[in-house]
């Protein structure tokens, strides 16, 4: 049974104990992990683009309190009057965001092609330190795993500071 103070989207065990897939995973690796891997044809994300209902409540959050300099903002080429708006995450990474004035767009929901989660890589010294910003804030950390910390956005966006370095979770090389 999965615990009820943990946020379903964390919830471990909701598909039960019993169930054991590391079979299927080894298949998966064996036949598309690749010794000898080619480099990738990307160069990288340029940005990831979310939404906001409010640019005042939007950069407060990640300016002010997570400390993610904004970059730029200037009106959307596709949609008259409405706002594109970058922070920038470091390593050359950028996060953007829209808002879509009078589309009277819903709540965040986790649907299939969505985005789950976000995790942002930073050092356990600053993780520490933005967790306390975050609490002063008024802002629930919903979950804290090993290296990880997850809370919500001002739209509910599921963000995860993780104290890992790029290319690796919980000490394991994933680059």
């Amino acid at each position: 049974m999965a615990d009820p103070t943990i946020p379903r989207f964390f919830a471990i065990t909701d598909h039960g104990d019993d169930v054991d897939r590391s079979d299927e995973w080894d298949r998966l690796r064996s036949r598309h992990l690749r010794e000898h891997r080619p480099l990738s044809s990307a160069r990288g994300v340029h940005h990831l683009a979310l939404l906001s209902s409010d640019v005042e409540q939007t950069i407060a959050f990640y300016q002010d309190l997570l400390e993610f300099p904004l970059t730029e903002l200037f009106e959307n080429r596709d949609y008259t009057g409405s706002t594109h708006f970058f922070f920038d995450i470091g390593n050359g990474n950028l996060l953007a965001f829209f808002d879509f004035p009078g589309l009277d767009l819903g709540p965040y929901a986790e649907v299939l092609g969505s985005m789950h989660h976000l995790a942002i890589s930073v050092t356990p010294e600053k993780q520490a330190y933005l967790k306390q910003k975050l609490h002063d804030g008024g802002v629930e950390i919903l979950l804290e795993h090993e290296s990880s910390i997850y809370f919500s956005g001002p739209d509910g966006e599921r963000l995860e500071l993780l104290a890992d370095p790029l290319g690796e979770m919980y000490g394991e090389d994933v680059s």
